[in-house]
């Protein structure tokens, strides 16, 4: 009983790590003897003894039977109101917060145009501050920044915005079904930056027609 209940933890682990297989395994879209023979090398190295294939099937079994209660709870998500806008030509820097980079980052609105739709985003962390514009103000900025502490410099990125409802807020699965449709055309996210009804992500320019058309077909299905 014990190894059976050490091979169930294992199991939920390995599904935990990875949530496409988790839906996958919620939506009854899984072979459990195929995936049980894949990830039974996992499993044996992981409680350190040898493993029954049929234990990893029942294991597998049970888990997806609680993943598709808490899935079929979930609300459908509607993208049918959102649209896509996309700004390129950017580049992002991250420093370490001061008193005297706050002050700095203050000169920063006079600079940036907004009339001609310029970008501007500022982000405080606890730590760290992080500053994403255009490329137009790379040097500029990173002239008025040269006191201070960067963590990290970033050009050839582009912003793929996206507006969503209000009551997005209150859907379960919003964000993730974005995020997963990036990840599988395998669209690297360099920052997630959002307010109330917009969400914006920050990627490198090369990835931006892959995924303006992902999110594009997520909108048509919602």
């Amino acid at each position: 009983m014990f190894v059976i209940s050490t091979i169930a933890r294992a199991v939920e682990d390995i599904v935990r790590r990875s949530p496409f297989l988790e839906e996958a395994l919620a939506r009854g879209l899984i072979n459990y003897a195929a995936l049980a023979q894949a990830i039974k090398p996992e499993i044996e190295m992981s409680i350190k003894a040898p493993a029954k294939h049929a234990a990893i099937m029942m294991s597998l079994r049970r888990l997806a039977n609680k993943l598709k209660e808490g899935y079929a709870g979930q609300a459908p998500v509607k993208f049918a109101q959102s649209d896509v806008t996309i700004n390129s030509d950017l580049f992002e820097i991250t420093i370490f917060k001061s008193e005297s980079a706050i002050d700095t980052i203050k000169k920063f609105y006079n600079l940036v145009d907004f009339s001609r739709g310029d970008v501007l985003n500022i982000t405080h962390g606890m730590y760290e501050i992080t500053l994403i514009s255009n490329s137009k103000y790379f040097k500029d900025i990173k002239h008025m920044l040269r006191n201070e502490n960067v963590v990290k410099t970033i050009t050839g990125l582009a912003a793929l915005s996206i507006r969503i409802p209000k009551d997005a807020v209150e859907t379960a699965g919003y964000f993730y079904t974005v995020i997963k449709a990036l990840h599988w055309e395998n669209v690297n996210i360099v920052e997630v930056v959002s307010t109330f009804t917009e969400m914006t992500y920050l990627l490198d320019e090369k990835d931006v027609p892959v995924a303006f058309n992902a999110i594009r077909e997520i909108i048509k299905l919602g």
